[in-house]
């Protein structure tokens, strides 16, 4: 049977908000079989319980940010794609999350930091059925039109493989790798995908800032661009950073459908609001997927039972 998994032990890191700049505290706590992933605000007088779940998510403009019902007047807490984004590369079933603060800590922008918590926290299996959401049917959804097009599509696939293209107007970014695949089997996710940093236009920054976001930012957590160059003194880790950051996020986002994804994720240009669509269209056709379990290890796609090896 290929088993959930959960932590042996728990895990802390303490860091910044990127939006907020706030100091926040993580705690990562081992789950019950079927718990999901689940965050609790804990600085609250009454802590507050926030499971990720599509219906939970209340904001998708700068991060995915999730609250009770997915009411954005209730506590939240947002910038979770990374996080989820490392705990699908590591195939973590149940975690609770312990937040002292309504963002979770940027780090160094990218998912390797909470790869290398959860796998020193220790991956431990559970005597319950791993459940997977397999596609049955194509479902897309679009935005805009002409060079504003953007979309993403969900296919039948056994297995998972995440294939993005992207496409700024910005010399820096267009001389590196505008299209990746990647395939969640491989066994590759640390290597290619975790180290992936999230990124900005300096002119964007700017504004941002303006408006009280990325108060938390720098290049210690960041990829900063100017019109024609990266600005960071180490450059890039990756020829493709900018595309394998978005696959990042997407696995991230993709994990909000409280399960892992049998399928061919494909989007081009899309982010955290048309990933979001993307679930909640695949969850509201429940002819389009079903929930399956492999009782025999064989019958699961290849690398899906190593999806954690040690560091």
């Amino acid at each position: 049977m290929l088993q959930q998994r959960t932590l042996e032990s728990i895990a802390r890191a303490v860091g910044v908000g990127i939006h907020s700049g706030q100091k926040v505290e993580l705690t990562l706590r081992p789950a019950a079989p079927d718990t999901g992933i689940v965050f609790r605000r804990v600085d609250l007088a009454q802590p507050v319980d926030i499971p990720v779940r599509p219906d939970q998510v209340c904001d998708t403009r700068m991060a995915t940010t999730i609250s009770p019902g997915g009411d954005p007047g209730q506590p939240k807490v947002q910038t979770i794609e990374h996080l989820l984004s490392a705990c699908a590369g590591l195939g973590l079933d149940n975690l609770r999350v312990d937040i002292s603060a309504d963002e979770v800590p940027i780090l160094d922008g990218s998912a390797a930091s909470f790869v290398y918590l959860l796998q020193s926290a220790g991956i431990a299996l559970q005597d319950a059925p791993k459940r997977f959401l397999r596609v049955l049917k194509p479902v897309e959804v679009r935005r805009g039109e002409g060079k504003s097009l953007m979309w993403a599509r969900l296919e039948p696939h056994h297995g998972y493989t995440l294939n993005f293209q992207i496409e700024f107007d910005n010399p820096a970014v267009s001389a590196t790798g505008q299209h990746y695949t990647f395939d969640m089997g491989s066994g590759q996710y640390k290597r290619e995908i975790a180290r992936a940093r999230t990124f900005g236009m300096t002119k964007d920054i700017e504004l941002m800032r303006s408006r009280g976001l990325t108060l938390g930012g720098s290049m210690d957590n960041a990829i900063v661009v100017d019109d024609y160059r990266v600005l960071n003194a180490d450059g890039l880790r990756y020829d493709d950073e900018f595309v394998k950051h978005k696959i990042l996020d997407a696995i991230g986002d993709m994990q909000v459908a409280g399960y892992p994804l049998l399928a061919a994720y494909t989007s081009f240009k899309g982010g955290h609001a048309l990933n979001n669509l993307l679930v909640r269209a695949l969850l509201a056709d429940t002819s389009a997927w079903e929930l399956v379990h492999f009782e025999d290890e064989r019958e699961a796609p290849a690398g899906f039972a190593e999806l954690a090896p040690a560091w």
